[in-house]
């Protein structure tokens, strides 16, 4: 295990893993965008509402990964795998009910959101098809965890290409119509995506047995011993109600820029899509670093940790910066992949240039609130994400783009301001050293 803990070792897999999950979404945009751009605003929309309900599972993954990665850290392996066991179980019951949910209201939150009439049609067959399956995204972020806190980066990166490639081949199939195969749009999309998903549950269920050997008895999965149960919510819903925050705050927004109009949403997406490529080596290095943590932590190391979270965050911060400087020197040409309209081309290329200053506050935030959350620092995060997202972000949002009528440029001037914010307030807390007196019963205890 030691020889894996480093952050090369870690991070490539990992960013891979990332990239072919962002491949999914970019591959759903790029090839509906030569089918429709109405198809494209559509299932932007409803992806942000997917986004919010896949967070969901994250109360119980981040609770898992922080303490998989200290048992194992203090030499507790078997408890680890007896945790995944109830994590596993608990995220399938919860995948379940959100996925009923996502069918059952899928019109009445698309029109929460202000999707345009012309748009409901695809937006709605979309968000069905793929709520419709969405428990599947808890199996398999589940197990995703499980085989990243143990090290298995490689056998997760195989799970992800798997799906990714099947997801490819579908939309192909459905948009294209080779070999006289009717095309199916929208709603063929969506159903790649679940066909693809619901294979990944095969793969994951084979790893955890064979690679990990997690148990997936009944009686493993559905028992829910209330000290388990409460050390992970207890640690998970305020850490990835964090992220729940952000995505929830990131709806409104959406909501924001569809009064600005069909252009200024189609942008969004299209500049995001791109630029989450820089993002993806943000989240890489911040969860390669939550192992590296977790597993010093448990091992009772902690000025290592310390220094490691430090290290790690001036080369994620190299590395955003120089990817992004990258894509916005090749911005038009990357946005006309996507998209012949002038307008869009132009504003997304100023988009992106103000991304290089947004991206290097999201890397703060994604590698020392990663570090924390590693520690048990669960809830300083999660108050300040509350109060910079809603109190900060939004206000700033709404003043910029629409009063002083700065259009979608103002709302990337908001996340500048929230970001950096945030981003500083995370980095005064690790330096504070106030997560070194955070002790978690499970693993000191055993």
């Amino acid at each position: 295990m030691n020889k894996k803990l480093t952050l090369l070792a870690l991070t490539w897999p990992i960013f891979l893993e990332q990239l072919l999950h962002t491949i999914v979404l970019n591959i759903d945009i790029f090839m509906l965008s030569h089918y429709s751009d109405n198809a494209v605003a559509a299932v932007g929309v409803a992806g942000q509402i997917l986004m919010v309900a896949n967070i969901l599972f994250g109360f119980v993954n981040v609770g898992l990964s922080i303490l998989i990665s200290q048992l194992i850290g203090a030499g507790k392996e078997r408890e680890a795998s007896n945790i995944a066991s109830i994590a596993l179980g608990l995220n399938m019951l919860i995948g379940v009910v959100v996925s009923l949910g996502l069918v059952v209201l899928a019109e009445p939150l698309l029109r929460l959101m202000n999707l345009p009439p012309e748009l409901m049609g695809y937006g709605q067959s979309f968000l069905t098809i793929v709520g419709m399956g969405t428990f599947s995204v808890a199996i398999i972020s589940t197990a995703d965890t499980v085989l990243r806190m143990y090290g298995y980066v490689r056998q997760m990166l195989v799970l992800s290409v798997t799906v990714v490639v099947l997801n490819i081949i579908g939309n192909y199939l459905a948009l294209f119509g080779p070999l006289g195969l009717p095309v199916l749009g929208v709603e063929g999309v969506a159903m790649a995506t679940n066909i693809s998903r619901f294979a990944g549950i095969g793969i994951a269920v084979y790893m955890l047995l064979k690679v990990v050997r997690v148990s997936l008895k009944s009686k493993a999965l559905f028992s829910f011993p209330k000290n388990v149960v409460n050390q992970m919510l207890t640690i998970g819903v305020p850490s990835a109600g964090e992220n729940m925050s952000y995505q929830a705050s990131q709806v409104v927004i959406t909501y924001m820029v569809t009064l600005l109009g069909t252009t200024a949403l189609t942008t969004k997406i299209y500049t995001q899509s791109i630029t989450t490529f820089v993002f993806l080596f943000s989240i890489a290095i911040g969860q390669a670093t939550s192992i590296m943590v977790g597993r010093l932590i448990g091992a009772e190391r902690s000025g290592e940790a310390y220094g490691v979270a430090f290290r790690n965050l001036r080369t994620g911060l190299l590395i955003t910066f120089g990817t992004g400087c990258l894509l916005a020197v090749f911005s038009d040409p990357l946005l006309g992949l996507f998209t012949d309209n002038e307008e869009v081309i132009a504003l997304g290329g100023l988009l992106m240039l103000l991304s290089l200053v947004l991206e290097a506050a999201r890397a703060c935030n994604v590698i020392v609130i990663g570090s924390l959350n590693a520690a048990g620092d669960v809830k300083f995060p999660v108050v300040v994400g509350l109060i910079s997202m809603w109190a900060i972000s939004l206000p700033l949002a709404y003043v910029f783009a629409i009063v002083l009528d700065m259009g979608i440029t103002g709302i990337w001037l908001a996340f500048i301001a929230d970001e950096w914010l945030r981003g500083l307030l995370m980095i005064f807390r690790w330096r504070s050293r106030k997560w070194q007196s955070i002790r978690l019963s499970l693993v000191r205890d055993g």
